[in-house]
Parts: C-alpha cells; structure tokens; sequence
C-alpha cells in the first residue's frame, strides 16, 4: 500500500474530472488525477462550453485562452436533396448582457480544451497519471479513508474519491450504484473526426444535411484548416440494421447526401456510434466517494450539456470537498452536493429528451436543423438551488421536506419578477474598483476560491469589518457596493467598488437605497450561488451562515478560534 495519503483522487481526466482537480489544486488540497487512457484522447467530442460554463472558465483563469482557441457559434446552413434551403443563426438575437457578459457559448475541441486545463493543472504541480485503471475500491475500516486498488496491483490510501470516468464508469460499478435509465437502439448516429479537401466548404457555416433517408452534418473544428466534426445517420444493412462507422462508409454517406464527391474526405479518424441513452444514477455519493459528469448521468445529445453538466458538478463540489479538507466546514456539507445536483441532472434529462424530440421532429420539414435543440435552457445560466438547505433567507427556518425543484431559479433576459433569490446564480454587473477608478465587474471580485460577502447600503459596512475581521483567514473576502451618490472615504476592510451605472443595484434588487437605508449583506457561495441575503442590521444571520461553511472563524476580541481538527477527515 502506498504512504502517500492524497486529500481526493480524481478518477477520470475529461473536463469534469480537469475541472475539478484544478479547483482543488488551487485551494491547496493534495489532488491526484488518474485515467485509464494511455495517452491523452484527441477526439473533438463536445463542442464547447456553453455560457454558464465559460462563467467557470473564467472563475477559474482560463476563459480568454478558451475564447482564442475557439470560435463562437456558427449560423447553420440547411439543405436539402443536397440543395441549401435556409439559414439560421440561433444567436441572432443575443448578446451579453451587464448581469450576464456570456450570451452563448464557444466552439472549440475537446482535447484542446483538456489540454489548457491539464496545462494549468501541471502549474499546481499536479499531472495526470496516465495508463491508471481502478478495479477495486472500498472505504477503509475507520471510516476516514478510501482505499483503491488500481490494475497493477498497487492499493492506494486517499481522504475521498471522485469518479468522474464517463458513461461506463468502473468507479460507479465498483461502488454497486444503479444507472437505470433507457438506451434507444433506433435512434443511432455515427460520429467522427474528418479532413475535408481545402476549400470544399464554408468554414463560417455549421453545415446540415437532413433527408428522408439519412442526414449528414458537418461542422468546422476551431484551431484546425481541414478539420471538421462529422456526424451522420448510419449506413444500414440488408435487415436495416445500423452498420459500424468506417471511412469508406463516410464518404458513401457524404456523396449520398451532399453535392460533394466522397474523396472530398480525405482522413477520417475517432470514429464511434452514438446512441441515445438516457440514465442516472441512484446517488452520487458513497461515505467518501463522489460521482460527478457522465459517470452520474448520460442523457440525449441535443442542447450540448453533457460536457457542459459535468463541468457545473465538478465545480458544485469543488469547493464544498475544498472547504471540507482544509477543516472548516464539518463533513456535512458535502451531502448538499447530491442534494443540489442530483435535480438538476434529472431536470437535463427531461430537458434534453424534450429538445431531441423538437429536433426529430423540426428536421423533418425543409429548413429544419439542430438550431431546434437551442433554447435559453440550454446556456445554463438560469440553473439554481432554491430548494437546498444552502439557500436561506435571513429569517427562514430550513425547508428538508421541500420538493426540489431545479426550475425555480429565475433566468436571465427572461423578465422573471423580483431580485434573485438565495440559491440562485449571482448575477455580474460592471463596476469600478473603488480605489483605483479601473473597471472591474462582480464576478471578478467573486473570482478564486473563496466566499463573497456583498454589502449594499451605508449601514452595511460594519458588517463586512466584522466578516473581515472574523474570516478573513479563512477564505472569505468582503466587498462593498457603494451607489454613485454615496460620498465620504470610500475605504474599509477588503475590496470597494462602485456601482457607477447602477447596474449590480438593478441586478441584486437594492436600487431603493438611499444614505439613510439600512441596506442589505448578501453571501455568495464560492460557485457564484447566493447562499444568503440579509438586512445590513442582523449580522447574526450572516455569521451563522459563514460559520456553516468556513467554521468559527475569528471571535470578535482577535484571538484565533480553535478548529476541530477531526472536522478534516
């Protein structure tokens, strides 16, 4: 057995797993990341990361070098009986908004993404453990530990364990948790990555074939000259049955439904069959093991989520097995993981199957196209947890027989009424940095592994001092809001900034404010989630809540709190 004792081993290196493992890196755990895989994939798979996922990146400090290697959504271009038909550019009518600054998502491959992220990874000092294939796992005798046991015969001792290995997940097995769901076999696409002769298409166009008898679709790979994702209905035998996916059947599918000779594909490589499967998984936790992307639910391809499902769990858990390792929050904190995402996985699921049947259903008419499985569900910015115990009201009493419901949360653009609620995403809004007169926006502030806490309203700031004074050295930073009339030294403990437009004021529902209000703390989560909204004058509220999450912290006379150790785990 091995002596190294890791905080969590990641098991599986896709962008969940990536994610994940970056997050707990960069808020000092001891991280270990294992793949099965000899070498890093190099199939493109998912498209992109979808707007709410950028939010993430850019948390994160890899958004722009994802935005340069990408390119944004392409128009489509529809045809049919190989003759174009009609275009459609889904995002049209989009664009960012001062709450939400990413209006859609991004193209890029996903081995390039997995290579930033790994990249950025290895600067924490952590590199993916390659040819790393578990078959055993079982939670050691005391309880406060997991011991795995990988092909080679060597067992390892880790704090926690996190299976982020796909659909056919052995940690999910290994751990006996059910996947029940259903595959339909008669819904079958086959997938690739190909090189088309230079110049044979428009590489601004996401080109779509869709005809009685099959479809063929066709869209540019960023960062490549010849590179395209192919996808296409399957070739079929004698008894109608789908055949398996080759090059040669590529380019009889590429002759058969566009006006393109089949040597106009020149290298067809990564080629799979996709089928339509719709499963979850019973739980997504075990004692000290976790489940997170595809290895907790698969669903239908249509709206993009599944990389993009997997990226949000990864990033839900992050901070709360974080906060859990450096002894602040007790060990049950980490039950409000399959409290929030599991409802939000079996709402994609009915989210996706809905979209898939739009979609089935648009391309049958001339002029129909996957532009049928984009709705404003599909960015991800309107998902919440206004069910969990994590959302409260400063004077509301926790809610554990509540239906959860993951539609709940109000989405941006969408003209839901009032201010946003505790358990939904925090909005962003430009500001500029109180001190330095630079422009600045919420979510930077909210950047990095920590705790916010927002002050609106004079009254606010003792407040944030006593926040400051108290969690300071434990992950929490505070920020002041101030609204363009308020005077006097704009200074204090932690950031400043003015809302100069007004806008964090019209996003957090605070525009009534004047010099006399008593004005309002909000707490957001590390994930950019409001975990607490409170009037300025009960501090008490606000401390109970930060103690749920960051311990005692500081009292008020200075000295250091003492930490249960044990809380470590």
């Amino acid at each position: 057995m091995g002596n190294d004792l890791a905080d969590a081993l990641v098991v599986g290196a896709g962008p969940t797993g990536l994610v994940l493992a970056y997050d707990l890196a960069r808020r000092g755990a001891a991280v270990r990341i294992v793949d099965r895989s000899p070498a890093p994939p190099r199939t493109s798979r998912a498209k992109g990361p979808n707007a709410r996922s950028l939010e993430i990146l850019d948390d994160l400090g890899v958004a722009d070098e994802v935005l340069a290697a990408g390119s944004d959504p392409l128009p489509m271009l529809k045809y049919r009986d190989r003759l174009p038909v009609a275009e459609t550019d889904p995002w049209a009518n989009s664009a960012p908004s001062p709450d939400a600054p990413y209006d859609r998502g991004r193209l890029i491959a996903q081995w390039r993404l997995e290579e930033i992220l790994r990249d950025r990874l290895a600067g924490y000092g952590v590199r993916v453990e390659l040819g790393r294939e578990v078959v055993g796992l079982t939670e050691a005798a005391d309880g406060r530990h997991a011991d795995v046991t990988f092909a080679e015969g060597r067992t390892e001792r880790v704090r926690y364990v996190v299976g982020c290995d796909g659909a056919h997940s052995s940690v999910r097995k290994l751990l006996g948790i059910g996947f029940e769901g259903t595959t339909a076999e008669d819904q079958v696409m086959v997938c690739g990555d190909v090189d088309l002769a230079d110049g044979a298409l428009d590489r601004t166009r996401w080109h779509q074939w869709f005809d009685e008898d099959g479809a063929v679709m066709l869209c540019p790979i960023p960062g490549t000259r010849t590179g395209w994702w192919f996808q296409a209905g399957p070739e079929r035998d004698g008894r109608g049955r789908p055949l398996a996916p080759t090059a040669d059947g590529f380019r009889r599918l590429l002759a058969r439904h566009t006006a393109l000779p089949g040597r106009a594909l020149t290298r067809a490589e990564l080629l799979s069959t996709y089928r339509v499967n719709v499963r979850m998984a019973d739980r997504f936790r075990a004692g000290r093991v976790f489940l997170a992307g595809d290895a907790a639910h698969v669903h239908a391809v249509a709206g993009g989520l599944g990389m993009n499902t997997g990226i949000q769990d990864a990033f839900n858990l992050g901070w709360k097995l974080g906060l859990v390792l450096a002894g602040h929050a007790g060990a049950e904190l980490l039950d409000t993981y399959e409290e929030e995402r599991l409802p939000v996985a079996a709402r994609t699921l009915d989210l996706t199957s809905e979209r898939l049947r739009a979609t089935l259903e648009a391309i049958r008419l001339p002029g129909g196209g996957l532009d049928a499985a984009i709705t404003p569900d599909t960015t991800g910015l309107g998902v919440g947890y206004r069910w969990s115990s994590l959302a409260r009201a400063h004077d509301e009493a926790p809610r554990p027989d509540e239906t959860p419901r993951p539609d709940k949360a109000p989405r941006p653009g969408d003209g839901s009424p009032g201010s946003p609620q505790p358990g939904d995403r925090a909005p962003d809004a430009p500001c500029v940095d109180a001190v330095t007169g630079a422009g600045t926006r919420l979510h930077r502030v909210f950047a990095g592994p920590h705790t916010t806490v927002l002050g609106f309203g004079p009254d606010s700031a003792a407040v944030l001092r006593e926040v400051a004074a108290a969690y300071g050295d434990a992950g929490v930073r505070t920020c002041r809001v101030y609204a363009p009339h308020e005077g006097g030294a704009r200074s204090g403990p932690g950031t400043a900034v003015v809302d100069d437009e007004g806008h964090a004021a019209a996003a957090y529902g605070t525009e009534a404010f004047s010099d006399t209000d008593t004005g309002t703390v909000i707490v957001v989560r590390p994930d950019h989630h409001l975990g607490l909204s409170a009037p300025a004058d009960d501090a008490g509220s606000v401390h109970a809540y930060l103690r749920r999450l960051h311990g005692a912290g500081r009292p008020r006379n200075g000295s250091p709190a003492l930490v249960d150790a044990a809380r470590k785990g």
